[in-house]
């Protein structure tokens, strides 16, 4: 009896372990949840250097070789021949090319394909527009009336110079010069200083011409050698074999090109194709010529840049 009664209180022990171990009921007899355990996530370790990101690389600039070929204006000689070395200094492999033939004959060539770039000092006419050629200014340029050194005069209006050129002044002392007849100098018929000249003092085919020359320094040399003579020129291939005048009192230079005070100017022109795709090389030097880098070598050559 007492061995039963020593097994039914161990039993009853045991029981009230069991119950005192499970989940605990709230207020209202339901069982609550075990609560969830919150994790941390583990910290970056600040000590360690972010990773590097590689930059992207860029594909170099494609090499090009071969001629740029470039025909027209006998004005642009200067300037066209600076940029032409310079392309080819930097530019190992090229050969630059130039034909100076006059402005009339490089639209000519650009249009008939004989040259990659034309070169005009004047705009297009809007029937070479309309033959789908396209003219890019590179700069502008003053046109100088120069006379010999030993020639007094030193200014002339507009007015006078066109005066002079279709006939109604003959004599250098109508203008303050020595009674001398004069002798009118210009340049053949499609010269893109020629058409900039009468286009400006609005003598277009009034001029009576003593001489008509092909080129620029064909204007200076012949003007240099004769005290009676009057020519026009590009300012930037004036020597000091002639004197440039004043013309309305304003002394030509870049600064009066620029900001507009000298009258007589006129743009430098590159003269391209519409439908036709330049040859690399071509397209290389075009681009060069007509960027901010180029400003310094046009200055240098005595023009204007227009960027």
């Amino acid at each position: 009896m007492k061995k039963k009664s020593l097994i039914l209180t161990v039993l009853l022990v045991v029981a009230l372990l069991l119950v005192g171990c499970g989940p605990k009921e709230n207020g209202g007899g339901q069982t609550e949840a075990p609560k969830p355990v919150k994790t941390e996530a583990p910290k970056p370790d600040e000590s360690k250097a972010p990773e590097k990101t590689e930059p992207e690389k860029t594909e170099p600039e494609a090499k090009v070789t071969g001629t740029v070929s470039t025909d027209g204006s006998t004005s642009m000689e200067k300037v066209i021949g600076a940029l032409g070395e310079a392309f080819t200094k930097n530019n190992e492999g090229t050969k630059f090319a130039y034909n100076p033939t006059g402005s009339g004959s490089g639209i000519e060539a650009v249009k008939n394909g004989r040259c990659d770039i034309g070169l005009a000092s004047r705009a297009l006419k809007e029937e070479e527009k309309a033959d789908g050629l396209v003219e890019t200014t590179l700069a502008l340029d003053g046109i100088a009336m120069i006379v010999s050194p030993d020639n007094p005069v030193d200014d002339l209006t507009l007015e006078q110079i066109a005066d002079i050129y279709t006939g109604k002044i003959t004599n250098w002392k109508d203008v303050g010069g020595n009674d001398a007849v004069i002798v009118v100098i210009g340049r053949e018929a499609g010269s893109g200083t020629r058409d900039g000249f009468e286009s400006v003092t609005k003598t277009k085919d009034a001029c009576t011409y003593r001489q008509e020359l092909t080129s620029t320094g064909d204007v200076i040399t012949t003007v240099s050698t004769n005290p009676d003579a009057i020519g026009y020129a590009s300012l930037a291939s004036v020597k000091d074999s002639v004197k440039a005048l004043k013309v309305n009192g304003v002394t030509p230079s870049e600064d009066t090109v620029r900001d507009g005070s000298y009258k007589l100017q006129r743009p430098f022109v590159l003269v391209t194709k519409k439908d036709t795709q330049l040859s690399a090389v071509a397209q290389k030097f075009f681009d060069f010529a007509t960027s901010n880098e180029a400003n310094d070598i046009i200055s240098a050559a005595g023009v204007v840049p227009v960027k």
